[in-house]
């Protein structure tokens, strides 16, 4: 399975708006949820999926009835320990 990244604009969406959504998100149907990042102010959101392909995200979210500006595989992560141990050998 693969991990995808998706942007969505969405200027003045609530918190308690982005809960009602919630009860579809976790159906998972064509897509499994894993993260969500959202800036209501701006109404900047940034999701985290786990699918088959893109196609299958994008009918996760015509599902949910959400939105949605890009989707975007993701094919290399790094976190802190990583980096960590990557630059462990650096000099200054």
């Amino acid at each position: 399975m693969a991990t995808f990244l998706t942007l969505h604009q969405a200027p003045g969406l609530s918190a308690d708006e982005i809960a009602g959504y919630g009860p579809e998100v976790a159906q998972g149907v064509h897509a499994r949820f894993r993260n969500l990042f959202v800036n209501l102010r701006s109404g900047f959101i940034v999701t985290i999926y786990e699918a088959d392909s893109q196609d299958a995200v994008e009918q996760e979210f015509e599902r949910i009835g959400f939105p949605f500006d890009d989707i975007h595989e993701i094919d290399y992560t790094l976190d802190e320990a990583q980096l960590a141990a990557m630059t462990s050998g650096a000099t200054s």
